[in-house]
């Protein structure tokens, strides 16, 4: 047994000494950082790889903002390339290998086509796969009553205004004005199609200027997964679909499974971008880098529905965490980044985060409540909410066990209900609208903080970072006091 001689401490132990600043600004100060060492961010977040938080619906949403999303692992495999592909296809010059129906489907395969692939529209081919037409939503919407051959409805070749493989984003642009069109499909001399360029993935970039694009100007987005040997199926499956990292999802990264399962990702998937994780020390940070991380991810129960230390009575203060994490991989040898992940209620709580050595950091709960997490609004004592639930309670292990097995209520007893040990608890979060409006408050108390910190970017905010430790009442006068709030 020892005890070590230093305190652990978390965001609200201390504040960051200010120093002198030559920031004039808060838009001369760079955000953009590193989420691995191959893929840059704009923003230093991500959003949490738990099934309240992150499905395509939030992670097109923090691409497009600049940061990225990562997919959570509770669902199928076929499910979870599904939304890899969603998020894909919400965004880029050209959309690749486009959804297509055969010319002989009735109006109704065409209807269930595009409410199962989420898109607005098909292209139409015949039987040796040439380009026959195009139907839309519209056209369906439209439709005089009685129509049921989709041959009756769609907009045939023979009107339709195609591109060429190879047409620049200007080209693209110039004739979809000059023709008014919505929808350019792309094919070759063959008249096989080769993809699809729309209006909206035309003119996206500069509504989105500091989105989160891949080398096709297609958006990024992560994924989870286990670290079973049958994972590796998942693996290749989410690789093939386009994510563009994958992030090893485990409670207790310092585990031998965990490192064995890194290698053998490294080894089989040479080029992929891995995040490994959870730890909450030096060597399991270092540990993990050696194995062959691109990043590592830390955090052991300071999240606001994670109830592990309390549970197993283990766990190192988040602020304590990041900096020997940090100095972890620096004893590896490798150049590679670390992800905060947990206890991130303000805007803050980031900049310090960011200051003790992490280049982005995980947000859940704070996400939870938006319009783009999975589920819907509920109304409680009067006010609108959003349920969380931590991917270790008791509802989010037992969801788990049934993805992992299959659907079978004779399997599910009561007896494996009374099994489980909850490391996490379930709850509600107000509603918070918009992704992008939360994000908007964290990256602009980054922005003053960098200012505050005499930092034009991150690296110069850790560089200069100077923690002081304080009392309880330093917390109290940090807040807002002595007054009554409207």
């Amino acid at each position: 047994m020892k005890i070590r001689p230093s305190k652990g401490l978390t965001f609200e132990d201390v504040l960051l000494v200010p120093r002198r600043s030559p920031i004039q600004s808060r838009r001369d100060v760079d955000t953009s950082t590193r989420l691995t060492d191959g893929i840059r961010l704009n923003i230093p977040v991500i959003s949490a790889n738990m099934d309240t938080v992150t499905e395509a619906k939030m992670a097109i949403a923090m691409a497009r903002s600049g940061g990225i999303g990562i997919l959570h692992r509770f669902m199928t495999i076929e499910q979870q390339v599904r939304q890899v592909r969603q998020v894909k296809r919400a965004q880029g010059f050209i959309v690749e290998a486009p959804y297509t129906i055969p010319q002989s489907a009735s109006v109704m395969e065409a209807a269930e086509e595009m409410r199962l692939r989420q898109v607005g529209g098909l292209l139409v081919v015949d039987a040796s796969g040439k380009l026959a037409g195009i139907v839309t939503r519209r056209d369906l919407l439209l439709a005089p009553a009685g129509f049921q051959r989709l041959e009756e409805v769609m907009t045939p070749r023979a009107r339709l205004v195609t591109a060429a493989p190879g047409i620049s984003r200007e080209e693209a642009r110039a004739l979809l004005y000059q023709h008014r069109l919505e929808k350019l499909p792309v094919v070759d001399e063959n008249n096989q199609p080769r993809g699809l360029i729309t209006a909206q993935d035309v003119a996206s970039p500069t509504h989105n200027p500091l989105a989160t694009l891949d080398g096709r100007e297609h958006l990024r987005v992560g994924a989870a997964i286990g670290v079973s040997a049958s994972e590796l199926e998942r693996a290749a499956a989410l690789l093939a679909a386009g994510a563009d990292v994958l992030v090893l999802d485990i409670a207790h990264g310092h585990a031998d499974h965990c490192i064995e399962m890194v290698k053998t990702l490294r080894r089989q998937f040479p080029a992929a971008q891995l995040i490994a994780g959870n730890v909450a020390t030096r060597e399991g940070a270092r540990e993990l880098a050696e194995a062959g991380a691109n990043a590592i991810k830390v955090g052991i129960g300071p999240g606001s529905i994670c109830t592990t230390r309390i549970v197993t009575g283990f766990g190192v203060p988040q602020l304590t965490a990041i900096m020997d994490s940090v100095a972890g991989v620096r004893d590896s040898g490798r150049d590679i980044p670390v992800i905060g992940d947990g206890g991130i209620q303000k805007a803050g709580d980031l900049v310090k985060a960011l200051a003790a050595g992490a280049e982005t950091v995980m947000i859940g709960s704070l996400f939870a409540g938006t319009e783009e997490a999975p589920g819907s609004p509920v109304i409680r004592d009067g006010q609108k909410v959003k349920v969380v639930r931590g991917m270790a309670s008791l509802g989010a292990t037992m969801g788990r066990r049934e993805a992992e097995r299959g659907h079978d209520e004779s399997a599910e007893s009561a007896e494996d209900w009374a099994k489980v040990v909850p490391e996490g608890v379930e709850a509600v979060v107000p509603y918070r609208g918009g992704v992008a409006e939360v994000l908007t408050q964290l990256v602009g108390g980054l922005r003053s903080g960098l200012s505050y910190g005499g930092a034009h970017n991150l690296r110069e905010l850790q560089e200069n970072a100077e923690f002081i430790e304080i009392t309880p009442a330093g917390i109290h006068e940090s807040g807002s006091h002595d007054v009554r709030k409207l």
